[in-house]
This record gives C-alpha cells, sequence and structure tokens, in this order.
C-alpha cells in the first residue's frame, strides 16, 4: 500500500499526464517510421497502468479535485479510469460545470447504473442535468421506498433544504429503555454518516427532541429514554433557505439536524457534509458573481461556454467604461491646460474602487450570513462613510505632499486632497447601496458588483477630480 499523500499522488499524475502527452508529441513526429504504432500502444498502455494505480489510491473528493484541474480531453481520460464503486459520489463533489461535461461522457445504461448507487436526495442533485427518457428509466431501477423518498426530495427547489434532505435517519420513542435502544442498534449493519443523536418521536412521528448516541453510550442500559434525550433541539422546515441553514449549522456546531414539516413531524435530517458543500458553492458563487462570472463556467469550459459566461457583464463594463471618458471628454479643454490632471486622475479613481470593493465585500458576506437587515442601512453608511473619510484625510495627505513636491503647486495638492477624501466616500455610499438594492429586489447581491461599484468610482472619480480642478486651478 502506497504511504504517498493525496497531494503527492495528485502531483504523480500531473506529472504522467505531461510526460505522456509529451511523448504523444514527439511520435507524432516520428510517425513515418515503421514500429511507430505498436510503441504508441505500449507507451499509452504503461501510462494508463500508472495512472489508473495511482487515481485508485484517492478519496472520491480528491478524485473531483484532479478532474477539475484538467483540461477536457485529461478529464475524460481519467473519468473513464474511476471506479464504477465511487463514480458517483464524485460526481456529487465535482463543480456543476465539470459535472455536466463528465455526464455527457456517459450513456444511458452507465448513468442509471451510477444514479442507483447514491441515496434518494443525492440522486435529486443529479437528475435536474439528465433527460427525461434516463430520468425514467433510473426512478424504474429504484426500490419502492427509494421511490417515494426521491419524489419527496425532488419536490422541493434547490435553494430549500428539502432537496438536501435524508432520510436515512435513527429514531425511536420515548417510552421504552436504553437496552432497547441497543437492540434497535444492532439491526442495523452500519450506523448513518454522521449520526450523532438518535430523534424521539411519538406514535404520529411528531418529534419531541433527540438522544445524543455519546449520553446513550454512557447510559445505563435500565435507564428510560425520557429521562435522558434533550427536549431543546435545533430543527428546520423543508422549506427553509439552504444557505441560511448551513450558516446555522456554522453558529451552532451542528452535526446532524432534524427536518420538520408544518405539523412539526419527522421527514428527514440535514447533515453537516451536506452543509459544508452548500457554503463552499456560495462562497465561489459570491466570488464569481462579483466579476460577472457565471457559476457554470468550468475552468476548462468550451471557448464558446465561456464567452456566454462573460458577455454581459463585458459589454456592461464597456458602457460604463464609454461613460467614464464622456466625463474626461467634457473636461478635455482643463486638462489641456494643467497637463498634470491626466497623470493624477487614475489615482483617485483607483483607489475609490479598492475602497468600494472592501466595502462591497463586506456588505454581501454580511447578507450571506444573514446577519445584514435593510434597517442597518443607516449606522452601516454612517460607519462606512467615517471610514472613508480617515481614510481619505490620511492617504489624501500623503498624495498631496507627493502632488506638491512633483508639480510644485499647492492648490492642486489640495485639490488632490479633497478629490480623494469625496471619492472615498463616494466608493463608501455605493458600497453599501448597490447591493443593499440588489438584495431588496430579489436580486444576487453579489453578482456583478464590482463590474458595478468600479463603473461608479470610475466615472464619479474623474467627475470629482476634473471638476475641482476645473474651478479652483483655472
Amino acid at each position: 500500500m502506497s504511504h504517498n499523500s493525496p497531494k503527492q499522488i495528485l502531483n504523480h499524475i500531473h506529472e504522467l499526464l505531461e510526460r505522456h502527452d509529451l511523448e504523444n508529441k514527439v511520435s507524432a513526429r516520428q510517425a513515418e517510421a515503421k514500429n511507430m504504432p505498436v510503441i504508441e500502444h505500449l507507451l499509452e498502455r504503461r501510462h494508463n497502468q500508472e495512472i489508473r494505480r495511482y487515481v485508485s489510491q484517492l478519496h472520491y473528493a480528491d478524485i473531483a479535485d484532479l478532474l477539475e484541474s484538467l483540461p477536457l480531453d485529461e478529464r475524460r481520460l481519467i473519468w473513464h479510469m474511476v471506479s464504477g464503486e465511487i463514480d458517483g459520489r464524485v460526481l456529487l463533489e465535482i463543480s456543476p460545470a465539470a459535472r455536466d461535461s463528465l455526464i455527457a461522457e456517459l450513456d444511458e445504461a452507465e448513468v442509471v447504473q451510477i444514479a442507483t448507487q447514491l441515496d434518494s436526495d443525492e440522486l435529486a442533485d443529479i437528475t435536474p442535468l439528465l433527460d427525461d427518457d434516463t430520468v425514467d428509466e433510473i426512478i424504474e431501477a429504484l426500490d419502492e421506498q427509494a421511490r417515494e423518498e426521491y419524489d419527496k426530495a425532488r419536490h422541493y427547489p434547490e435553494n430549500q433544504i428539502g432537496a438536501l434532505m435524508d432520510f436515512n435517519l435513527l429514531k425511536v420513542r420515548e417510552d421504552v429503555s436504553c437496552k432497547v435502544v441497543f437492540r434497535y442498534l444492532r439491526r442495523f449493519k452500519e450506523l448513518p454518516d454522521q449520526a450523532d443523536k438518535i430523534f424521539i418521536v411519538d406514535d404520529y412521528n411528531t418529534l419531541l427532541g433527540a438522544l445524543s448516541i455519546r449520553r446513550l453510550l454512557t447510559s445505563k442500559p435500565k435507564a428510560m429514554v425520557r429521562d435522558l434525550y434533550n427536549r431543546e433541539t435545533v430543527t428546520f422546515h423543508a422549506h427553509d433557505n439552504v444557505e441560511e441553514v448551513a450558516n446555522a449549522f456554522e453558529r451552532y456546531d451542528l452535526i446532524t439536524a432534524a427536518v420538520v414539516d408544518e405539523h412539526h413531524r419527522l421527514i428527514g435530517r440535514i447533515t453537516i457534509d451536506e452543509m459544508v458543500d452548500v457554503l463552499r458553492s456560495a462562497g465561489d458563487a459570491d466570488m464569481l458573481g462579483m466579476a460577472g462570472v457565471s457559476v457554470m463556467e468550468d475552468l476548462f469550459s468550451p471557448v464558446v461556454d465561456a464567452f456566454k459566461s462573460r458577455w454581459l457583464w463585458l459589454v456592461i463594463n464597456l458602457c460604463t467604461a464609454f461613460f467614464a471618458s464622456r466625463v474626461i471628454g467634457v473636461f478635455e479643454g482643463s486638462i489641456e491646460k494643467i497637463v498634470a490632471l491626466a497623470s493624477l486622475m487614475p489615482i483617485v479613481a483607483g483607489i475609490g474602487g479598492n475602497a468600494g470593493n472592501q466595502t462591497i465585500t463586506m456588505i454581501v458576506r454580511a447578507m450571506a450570513q444573514t446577519v445584514f437587515s435593510w434597517a442597518q442601512i443607516r449606522e452601516l453608511l454612517m460607519k462606512e462613510i467615517s471610514v472613508a473619510l480617515i481614510n481619505g484625510v490620511i492617504w489624501g495627505s500623503l498624495l498631496a505632499v507627493i502632488t506638491y513636491f512633483l508639480y510644485d503647486n499647492p492648490m492642486l495638492s489640495f485639490v488632490m486632497l479633497l478629490a480623494m477624501t469625496l471619492n472615498l466616500s463616494l466608493a463608501a455610499i455605493m458600497g453599501v447601496m448597490i447591493p443593499s438594492i440588489m438584495q431588496k429586489t430579489g436580486r444576487d447581491p453579489a453578482l456583478g458588483s464590482s463590474v458595478l461599484i468600479t463603473a461608479c468610482t470610475d466615472s464619479g472619480g474623474f467627475f470629482i477630480f476634473l471638476g475641482l480642478a476645473s474651478l479652483m486651478l483655472l
């Protein structure tokens, strides 16, 4: 058994792929050689055997990372080497964009085989990517219980916790002893993943509380469950937002939690592994969205797909840049008379854009963690404006000193100080208002926010700086 770490194994695979690609290129140049096809076959077979051996040593999550890091041709090569026992797990771990490219490599029979290995909640993550005929065949292959659970899971939109809930849970009544619970647990070949508690229900499946397995193990066999379980336990409703639930898992350090219906009946559970995936996906979506990039774009997506993902915000950026250029055009006469303005105005706009992005990042993060409300707008505005004024005075004064030494013009230095302070204040205001207004109107506050704040600080910075220069220097 290899003692290599996952990182070392991944490095070995990358090296083998590079060597394989290099040897292919060399053999292509020597294609006229008599035995070259045989040599190519032997080299490919040797490399594939080595790569397959390394892939077999990786955890399915590491395989998912490897696949995301590879161009499409190499990704297909590795994908066909993944064991059929874990390929479904790999699909669940990999990013949505890369997942599409892998599913496209499978025929209908392979998709059905993979899908039937997954739990009902996991299956609901995969089927939206498949055509109706394949989904129907998957449903036919499920047993009655799995089919019923799958129907429940897919009933909920993907942003609701019901779509992610796990039906594989432990539950008992409160009127039994620990000895009975031990006997119940021994019926399982293995306990459900992340099973840290047993849910306590009545005859109508109404949730009463939860019994920690740790406490169960340290209790006497004759002790009654009603005397041991916690009646104050965190629960969620199936229609709760997944990101809000994920934040609650982080806040309360949960491993599992019950999902109940409107009558407080137990219908499933949520586990920490699902919530970690939600937080990671939300973080990725926010980071990409702020730059105007779709979460469905993969690092090695086809050129056409990447273009479709990015073109809209580039057009918006082009329009805002054109508007900024028109702002400069209004002050062409001032720039002709004082050439120094041309070299100084990008400084004002650039620092304003950076400050605006700092503010907007803090606001979007607060919104993602549900610690932001519209009622806090005034307080946040005052706080961010105060920070902007302090930064404006300090760094504006520094730039004013530098400007004086460069151009020996005290009034131009004062304009630099004033423009820097005003543009940083504008950046603070827009950094709070842009995501707040987007959230208020039902849009993703992170989507394109970086593009919008840059447009505001560029146009505003040019207008403030050149306007002040025209009033005070001419």
